[in-house]
């Protein structure tokens, strides 16, 4: 990642808000259902005012990662924040490398990093008066946008809903999958919209065992654009097993959280391509480290975010590195109302446009942000 990364400006005060918004409609994977996003909002201010605001975009319970909610608050409240504040005690105008590099002593906790490192970007971006697509190094005017569509009741419910989203220009469709919802509903898109992109994501649903190979093997006929996450989030070993039966690429996403976890998978051959999470590798620089060493192998996922997560993810994959539509989707996929201004939104064409004014290039809607908070905290440090 090459960027400056000092602050130019002492952190005044961390202040965090748990906040939890309904979805527009339940989100089902292999491991459960999410009716209520809930994530925690860091914001950061400097000793002139300025502000960062980032997003800890983790789940309720510990399905998809061992973090959830209440972890990434303790361990954020605990020990990142006060590594932070000693940290710049020792060097007031401190980078946010040093930042990184300090949280190495906690083990873990991906998610509850990465969601105040963002804000520090964004703060970074603030002092500098610049966009944070700059500091993230976008290069592109516009990012095309993929969709994630979770279980439904019925296939004729997952054709409507894949119908509407085709009919808002999304460019790429990706469908959630499990041992008996496989290959029938991907016929049956494959006979509705022909040929569109289109991807499934199975969660960890699936083993080794004979039924389940060849359950997978037979989506081989339907040119599917990849497989995320087939099996068991530990064992990378059985992909790599995988990986040589299949003609579909394999694509690896709870499986990978470090840069060189993402390096040895495609090396190895256990998967072709990785699914970037920001929050899932540690944070927005790890993000870019791994994009920058595959290039083109990339794309960057989605934890449902609110606003403020989604246009960091924005202004990641305008990076020239990301050529795979992501899963950023509108703002109004979730949320009947975001907490930015403006929402999220994708052009008909399917594209999103990226931000050029400084800092998150939207405004956060702070009052709506306090309204839904379920608890909040402040950290004043000490400076000079």
């Amino acid at each position: 990642m090459k960027t400056n990364d000092s602050l130019s400006i002492p952190i005044k005060q961390i202040e965090r808000f748990h906040v939890a918004l309904p979805l527009v409609s339940p989100f089902s994977t292999s491991f459960g259902t999410e009716r209520i996003k809930h994530a925690i909002l860091v914001k950061v201010t400097d000793v002139e005012g300025n502000t960062g605001w980032g997003e800890t975009s983790v789940m309720e319970n510990p399905g998809y990662c061992p973090e959830t909610t209440e972890t990434a608050w303790y361990v954020q409240k605990k020990f990142l924040i006060p590594l932070l504040e000693k940290k710049q005690k020792e060097k007031p105008l401190i980078s946010i490398g040093e930042i990184i590099e300090t949280w190495e002593s906690v083990r873990g906790h991906e998610f509850a990093k990465a969601g105040i490192e963002s804000a520090l970007w964004a703060l970074k971006a603030e002092q500098e008066k610049c966009s944070l697509g700059k500091i993230y190094g976008a290069t592109k005017d516009k990012i095309p946008t993929g969709v994630s569509v979770g279980i439904l009741p019925s296939i004729q419910q997952l054709l409507d809903r894949i119908d509407n989203f085709l009919q808002q220009g999304y460019k790429r469709i990706k469908i959630k999958i499990k041992p008996g919802w496989d290959r029938e509903p991907v016929n049956a898109i494959r006979d509705a919209f022909g040929d569109i992109p289109l991807m499934v994501d199975a969660n960890s649903a699936y083993s080794l065992a004979s039924s389940d190979i060849e359950a997978l093997k037979k989506l081989d006929d339907f040119e599917l654009m990849m497989i995320e996450q087939p099996l068991r989030h530990d064992d990378v070993l059985a992909h790599c097993k995988l990986q040589k039966m299949l003609n579909t690429p394999i694509c690896l996403d709870e499986s990978i959280h470090s840069v060189e976890q993402a390096d040895l998978a495609l090396e190895m051959g256990c998967c072709q391509i990785i699914n970037i999470k920001p929050g899932r590798v540690g944070g927005y620089r790890n993000a870019i480290l791994i994009a920058e060493h595959n290039p083109g192998k990339v794309w960057c996922g989605g934890m449902l975010e609110f606003g403020i997560g989604r246009v960091h993810n924005v202004f990641l994959q305008a990076r020239e590195e990301f050529r795979i539509p992501g899963d950023t989707s509108g703002s109004n996929r979730y949320f009947k109302h975001d907490i930015i201004d403006p929402p999220i939104t994708v052009t008909r064409e399917g594209y999103i446009k990226v931000p050029k004014t400084p800092g998150l290039g939207v405004s956060v809607l702070e009052d709506m942000i306090i309204m839904n908070s379920l608890r909040t905290d402040k950290t004043r440090f000490a400076t000079m």
